[in-house]
């Protein structure tokens, strides 16, 4: 394990992360909140409007699996922050560049690692 970065504030980034998950609950809760089932009948709803509620059933499922990745992109950052490894790629162990980080701070590889990933 490399030793842990001086280059980077962590505290910053930590309370950064902490924001985001909270916001996150927050925005699962709201989708909970507003997640009926499609009406199926046929005698309640014209066709068009099943569709059309089965269409917004299916963004809002797939909207809820990108805040559950998120969410575990940023339990995974935290831990790093606290075993001291947060900053450094997973894959090459080299560090992540800062602006990287500044722009999401719950990247776990570093650029090169994400473009070779990209390319393959």
């Amino acid at each position: 394990t490399k030793k842990m970065r001086t280059d980077i504030d962590l505290a910053a980034f930590k309370k950064r992360l902490l924001e985001r998950q909270r916001s996150i609950t927050a925005d699962r809760d709201a989708q909970n909140k507003g997640a009926a089932p499609a009406a199926l009948d046929q005698t309640r709803v014209g066709r068009l409007s099943r569709m059309d509620a089965m269409q917004q059933q299916a963004i809002s499922k797939a909207s809820a699996n990108l805040l559950n990745l998120e969410s575990q992109r940023i339990q995974t950052a935290l831990k790093r922050i606290e075993s001291g490894d947060y900053g450094c790629c997973i894959l090459c162990e080299d560090d992540i560049a800062v602006k990287r980080l500044e722009f999401d701070p719950s990247l776990l590889i570093c650029i090169d690692c994400a473009q070779d990933a990209e390319d393959t």
